[in-house]
């Protein structure tokens, strides 16, 4: 399993706000992209973040995210919460962070990640940091690189050639 943080990791961290007070985030499509990698090579992914919003809501949604826990400010019994429903060690789970309300489950975690602009302290935390900034593919990244260290880009990849396959077969039998 993979869980991550939302404002600075999945965003970028900005919040646009609304006359009406809602605030506005922006996901970025190689994210999303690399949910579903991770969900092809049999990881589910869950996200524990301080804020709630009603467009994250819908983004987990789509993307099939099956952990979903907003308003936490204390991530670690949701961490252990997890651990305990879902019958995983904690060295089974990846979290992937940016800020210090990361730390404690980052300690946790069988695999910390921090994204590349993320605070120092939680740079130095991380068993493994990204390239790549917070909101900007950063989540992609790190689950390619548990994809790799699995060995599963055969299996990603047979399923992905399956996919396009029969989607090619239904085309072709509507004539398209």
């Amino acid at each position: 399993m993979v869980l991550t943080d939302v404002d600075g990791t999945l965003t970028d961290g900005t919040l646009a706000v609304l006359p009406d007070g809602e605030e506005v985030k922006s996901y970025h499509v190689r994210d999303g992209f690399g949910v579903l990698l991770g969900q092809v090579a049999g990881l589910e992914t869950g996200i524990i973040t301080g804020k709630r919003s009603r467009a994250l809501e819908k983004r987990a949604e789509r993307l099939k995210i099956t952990e979903l826990h907003q308003g936490i400010l204390d991530k670690k019994p949701v961490f252990e919460d997890i651990l305990l429903r879902r019958g995983l060690a904690a060295e089974e789970v990846a979290y992937i962070g940016d800020d210090f309300g990361d730390i404690s489950v980052m300690r946790l975690a069988g695999l910390s990640a921090a994204v590349a602009d993320a605070h120092p302290v939680v740079r130095s935390e991380a068993r493994f940091v990204c390239r790549t900034a917070g909101g900007r593919g950063a989540f992609r990244e790190f689950v390619e690189f548990i994809i790799g260290a699995q060995k599963k880009w055969g299996v990603v990849a047979a399923r992905f050639q399956d996919l396009f396959e029969r989607r090619r077969g239904r085309s072709g039998e509507r004539g398209a």
